[in-house]
């Protein structure tokens, strides 16, 4: 079995495991868990496609979440559309906003910590807008109206959320494994690697990378749109604050840039060790935030390629040992 096909095996054993959760268990704290560790998760991939595959780190993700979540709401308050079709317009408009925010960015040949911090930038000035515009509540935000059905996406119980966003990690997973095993990911990593070399083999840097954030932006949108659903409130605060953004990018880093599997087991573990934070030190507020910096070093430091890379660096840690016993042995 090729590389390939036992990659999409895991994603179908993923899918099938983690659908079967509803099936087995009513309890609300497990399911609860297993909604907000998929949520997790499909936020820390959509930052891993842009971040991970196509090395353009972004501290403004929360652009693209928020993008979507006010579209959202909007779509079914004002434009009077079910929340299916609502969904559909928040993805497209979070991945149209970041084709406009690539197509600034990558024409002026920004990256690096300039990327990082135009996208910084543009989640302020889209919270700011926000707070000073009459269609999105201001300061007040926006709540949608308790009407539980399926077309409403909205249920008596976690588990038919768990169902809406394992789809979209599932969606998600597939877009991370075609990455891995087409063209344009190939291109994309050659991008991400040396941009020069690859524009010398023909690779157009600036199409690459801008099909990249839209592919990003659409699935951070489509976590805006699940987390509207789900609480049935936004606000300004909420859509653009620095902490979805630092959620995101923290899990990808965490679990493993550019993986396949490293967003989902970065996004458990951090979830894992919010909770725990939470129910020991509930009344320090923030403190959540001091254990992702702290995992962040110790990360960067002893595990540069994260929980999703333990097993490559273990694999050429044994090769190199195996190599000096060699050498010795001549």
């Amino acid at each position: 079995m090729t590389s390939g096909m036992k990659d999409l095996t895991g994603i179908v054993l993923f899918v099938a495991l983690v659908a079967s959760i509803p099936l087995v268990t009513d309890s609300g704290v497990i399911l609860n868990f297993v909604m907000m560790a998929l949520y997790a998760a499909l936020l820390a991939q959509a930052w891993n496609i842009l971040g991970g595959f196509g090395g353009q780190f972004s501290f403004g993700h929360a652009l693209f979440f928020g993008t979507g979540a006010y579209i959202q709401a909007i779509a079914q308050l004002q434009g009077g559309l079910n929340a299916w079709m609502a969904l559909g317009l928040a993805v497209a408009g979070s991945a149209g906003v970041g084709v406009f925010v690539g197509a600034l960015s990558f024409r002026y040949g920004l990256k690096g910590s300039y990327f990082a911090l135009v996208t910084l930038a543009f989640a302020e000035v889209f919270r700011i807008l926000a707070l000073s515009v009459p269609f999105t509540g201001a300061g007040v935000g926006l709540m949608l109206p308790l009407q539980e059905s399926f077309v409403n996406m909205q249920f008596g119980s976690r588990k038919g959320y768990i169902y809406v966003v394992l789809g979209f990690v599932a969606a998600a997973l597939l877009v991370s494994w075609w990455l891995k095993n087409s063209r344009f990911g190939a291109y994309l990593q050659a991008v991400r690697d040396n941009e020069d070399a690859a524009r010398a083999i023909g690779v157009s840097p600036f199409g690459i990378k801008l099909g990249a954030i839209a592919l990003s932006g659409g699935f951070m949108g489509a976590g805006g749109a699940f987390y509207l659903q789900v609480f049935q409130y936004i606000d300004p605060g909420i859509a653009y604050g620095a902490h979805t953004s630092v959620e995101a990018l923290v899990a990808a880093i965490v679990g493993g840039l550019g993986t396949l599997w490293g967003p989902v087991l970065g996004a458990l573990v951090l979830h894992v060790l919010a909770d725990i934070t939470r129910n020991l030190f509930g009344e320090l507020p923030g403190i959540n935030m001091v254990i992702y910096g702290v995992v962040l070093v110790a990360i960067v430091m002893f595990m540069p390629r994260g929980i999703g890379g333990l097993g490559a660096t273990a694999r050429s840690l044994w090769r190199g040992r195996g190599h000096k016993k060699g050498g010795r042995g001549g």
